[in-house]
């Protein structure tokens, strides 16, 4: 049985439920999944709650970009200084400059999914859900 995030009057209880849902690939609101289609669609609504997934706001999709491309940015980061100290002083500069490449293009794609759910659980700790965010004929027992 899943509580909706409604049900949590703590704040920092609040965040860690919301994204420990988005980054199981969860509907953020309810626990509910799955929540994708294929690896780069989501359904419109979430299966157990109604939640219209995409809220609908000007600039909702740009959020979730950003959010790929800090994750991304990040990964690529890690890995990098990673690689550096632990191969330094004899780094192989080669595979360093064709993985770092290789990285920078499956990082956006491996991390699309998981930058989608974390920035609806973002913009629903900060934008609680609204009558209109729900169709109540689409919902389950949650």
């Amino acid at each position: 049985m899943h509580k909706l995030d409604t049900d949590f009057r703590n704040p920092i209880l609040r965040a860690l439920v919301l994204t420990e849902r988005a980054l199981r690939l969860r509907c953020p609101h309810c626990g509910t999944g799955p929540i994708f289609a294929t690896w780069f669609r989501t359904y419109d609504r979430c299966p157990g709650c109604g939640l219209r997934l995409e809220r609908g706001e000007q600039g909702y999709i740009v959020g979730a970009y950003m959010f790929n491309i800090i994750a991304a940015v990040l990964l690529f980061a890690g890995a990098f200084v990673g690689f550096l100290w632990i191969t330094w002083p004899d780094t192989p500069w080669t595979t360093l400059q064709y993985g770092t490449a290789a990285l920078m293009i499956l990082c956006p794609i491996l991390c699309y999914p998981f930058s989608k759910t974390l920035f609806l659980a973002f913009d629903l700790y900060f934008r609680p859900v609204r009558p209109e965010d729900v169709d109540p004929t689409l919902t389950r027992a949650v």
